[in-house]
């Protein structure tokens, strides 16, 4: 048996051998690391959805009820996205329909009213940028 030590004098060893340890092992430093970063860049975050299931007595309250709790989550949560926020049937999730209007505006900001609103798009947020045919 080469190696009759325990496990943990192994690691300690290794530990200084990379400069880790109390001495650094004969480095320096100014040395570079022995241990490089890692090559690989880090995923982008990923979205995810969540599905929220209520009952109500037909699509006009079940409409209703989802929009308040879009917008409640969305004041308790901000980064969540309140105009990706649909709609469906408990059992046909593939029948899903958007909540709110999300059309874009001059200025990049997306309208924060209910899908089929009548009149100006709204920007979120108290008085948001408003645009869009009026009243027509």
């Amino acid at each position: 048996m080469r190696q009759n030590r325990p496990p943990y004098w192994r690691q300690r060893r290794a530990v200084e051998a990379i400069g880790g340890g109390r001495g650094g092992a004969g480095r320096r430093p100014d040395d570079p690391p022995l241990i490089s970063a890692p090559r690989r860049a880090p995923r982008p975050p990923r979205r995810f959805t969540a599905h929220l299931g209520f009952e109500a007595d037909g699509p006009e309250q079940a409409r209703d009820l989802a929009v308040a709790y879009a917008e409640a989550l969305s004041l308790l949560r901000p980064e969540l996205a309140l105009g990706a926020a649909a709609l469906s049937p408990a059992d046909a999730w593939h029948r899903a329909e958007r909540l709110f209007c999300g059309a874009v505006g001059p200025d990049g900001e997306r309208c924060a009213d209910v899908a089929g609103h009548p009149g100006f798009h709204h920007a979120p947020g108290p008085g948001g940028l408003g645009w869009g045919e009026g009243d027509g």
